[in-house]
């Protein structure tokens, strides 16, 4: 924008100028495990870990110069204001400064007057073709809206890119195709389809186990002829787990097992590449189930497997259609509510199929559970609410393995942390580790942040939060959104006001007010990102597991639930460990034969707890 400094009188008559800116089968008698699973673990021909493929992803371009509104001053027309006359008692000085920096003349009588001032005004040259370029509609929302939704974007690597023309518009009420003509999916852009690819290449190159295991066991396709659905958050993480799963033979439709989790870009890159994803972030409570419906209920294709996270897929299949189960081979689970729901059926005598137990893995305990959380949990925070943790008195509910992992980096960040916590073994692991252990009563009214791990419902009740003080942060880790009794809150006296994307004030009507982050849900995959690499040992159990339930002999597995075999938590283990230049020392034959061991491994029974 040219600006232009000039007097009141030649104002009508300066030009007008505008700047622009440029701008492996012994194995399988010996550890149980099918052939497929053996043989995705093997090591190819050729030796060694594949490289990851290192694309360089572009940046979407920034907006260009003069694309807000522009601010409009209008030069303000007028007399020259006179000062008042005044005597002098020194007639000598004609000429003399005035006081507030004009030129003052001396009559002859000594009579002071300020001298006409040269007025300068701001004129901006392309003030006008600047508001005739604004824009007069952006969908259906306001422009002050748009600004202000990108702002919010703005705090979350998760959050979407978004095309402001639809935003309101449904997927659900939307025609799309991708480029092969297929419809079959339900996403909120698929002309978003390029970002996500980006993000799914950048996330190939951290989770190296998963594209060593894609590149060992695709010649052979282990999974030819399964038919996998899966509920499960739909990251970029995921994604390449997916195009696994397809490159190992497998047809895959899948889910979101969160409202929140979703990455639209990536959902979109997925049905562009001939995936039938059903997700968009955001969904509501009716689009969720339509969405996992639409995963189940599709003429000509039946699932053979299940790969579940929370088990709401296999309650829905369970409560639907529950003659699918006879086709059905088995059921991946990797959380602990869905575990829980699992081990019940199985309890009832409902368990019609064989479940694999992930979450309870020890490579998703300590890896996902554990070193995910204790990075996650700060991130997840600092996104959403700008906070610094030294001198905060947080409480975390439950101390398994991700409570440990939020105190440990609270911890370390200053935080006072204070632990509630049901079993007595893992309280004195609290205790051991410098927390102090108490009832969440106790301190509910001093606390800066309430944080819920357990998975469990109701760990938060209306009356905690009645008890809360002012300005308390209130966040969900567990995986169900059943903790934090949320419901309750959705009274005619408490006013909600939305702050930013996923953050939300609850006051009171005496004025206090909460804040309560993702709605009660997950908030490390609700209000940011978690490490790739993590998931990538977790994502890579679940391939083995699929792998290992869908080639089983019949017999092997009955209609219960099992651990993962030791020998995949090692192997997953390995597969990570050229990443960090680490070196095994291999034992002896002696060393073998002393402590009754096979030299390759596994190396501790399966009751051994880490």
């Amino acid at each position: 924008m040219s600006v232009q400094v000039v007097s009141a009188a030649a104002a009508s008559k300066v030009p007008e100028v505008e700047l622009k800116d440029l701008s492996p089968s012994e194995a399988e008698a010996q550890l149980g495990l099918s052939t497929a699973a053996v043989s995705a673990m093997a090591p190819p021909a050729g030796g060694g870990d594949p490289e990851a493929p290192a694309p360089a992803a572009e940046r979407p371009p920034a907006p260009g110069p003069g694309s807000g509104p522009a601010a409009a001053l209008s030069p303000a027309a007028g007399k020259v204001p006179q000062a008042s006359a005044m005597k002098r008692s020194d007639p000598h000085h004609q000429h003399q400064r005035h006081r507030d920096g004009g030129e003052a003349l001396v009559s002859p009588d000594g009579t002071v007057t300020e001298a006409p001032r040269t007025v300068k005004k701001i004129q901006f040259a392309d003030q006008k073709q600047e508001f005739n370029k604004r824009p007069t509609k952006i969908g259906r929302r306001s422009l002050s809206r748009s600004i202000s939704q990108s702002s919010t974007d703005s705090y979350s690597s998760a959050a979407s890119y978004t095309d402001s023309s639809d935003d309101e518009t449904s997927p659900r009420d939307k025609q799309q195709k991708n480029s092969k003509g297929s419809s079959d999916f339900c996403v909120k852009n698929i002309k978003q389809a390029e970002f996500g690819r980006r993000e799914i290449e950048i996330a190939e190159q951290e989770m190296p186990a998963l594209m060593a295991l894609r590149k060992r066991a695709q010649g052979e396709k282990p999974l030819a002829g399964a038919k996998i659905v899966g509920c499960t958050h739909i990251t970029a993480q995921t994604a390449v787990l997916m195009e696994t799963l397809g490159a190992l033979g497998a047809q895959c439709r899948w889910a979101a097992c969160n409202i929140y989790s979703t990455l639209n870009e990536v959902a979109a890159a997925l049905a562009e590449s001939g995936f039938p994803v059903f997700a968009w972030k955001g969904e509501s409570e009716d689009d969720f189930w339509w969405c996992i419906d639409r995963c189940v209920n599709v003429e000509g294709w039946q699932p053979n497997m299940i790969l579940d996270d929370g088990g709401d897929l296999t309650h829905w299949i369970y409560k639907k259609y529950p003659n699918m189960f006879k086709k059905i081979k088995g059921i991946v689970e990797e959380s602990v509510t869905g575990v829980h729901r699992l081990y019940q059926l199985s309890k009832a005598g409902k368990l019609c199929v064989p479940a694999m137990n992930v979450n309870d893995s020890v490579t998703k305990q300590k890896f996902d559970n554990l070193y995910c959380c204790r990075e996650s949990i700060l991130d997840g925070l600092k996104r959403t609410t700008d906070m610094m943790f030294g001198g905060k008195q947080v409480v975390v509910c439950g101390y398994g393995e991700v409570g440990k992992g939020c105190c440990a980096a609270l911890k370390a960040m200053g935080s006072i942390v204070y632990v509630t916590e049901i079993d007595p073994i893992c309280a004195l692991q609290a205790c051991m580790d410098g927390f102090r252990l108490v009832k969440l009563n106790e301190v509910i009214r001093q606390v800066d942040i309430v944080i819920t791990c357990t998975g469990n419902k109701n760990v938060v009740t209306r009356e905690h939060l009645d008890r809360m003080k002012n300005s308390c942060i209130v966040c969900n880790m567990g995986h169900s959104n059943t903790e934090i009794d949320v419901a309750s809150l959705r009274t005619p006296e408490l006013t909600w006001e939305r702050v930013r994307s996923q953050v939300d004030h609850v006051i009171w009507p005496d004025g206090k007010r909460i804040v309560l982050l993702a709605e009660g849900r997950l908030l490390n995959l609700s209000c940011s990102t978690v490490p790739t690499f993590v998931l990538s040992i977790t994502a890579t159990t679940q391939a083995l597991a699929l792998i290992e339930l869908y080639n089983a002999p019949e017999g092997r597995y009955k209609q219960d639930v099992y651990l993962l075999p030791k020998k995949m938590d090692e192997y997953v283990a390995s597969l990570h460990l050229p990443t960090f230049d680490a070196h095994l020392t291999e034992l002896t034959d002696e060393q073998a034969k002393y402590l009754g061991l096979n030299k390759n491994g596994p190396f501790k029974p399966n009751y051994y707890r880490y």
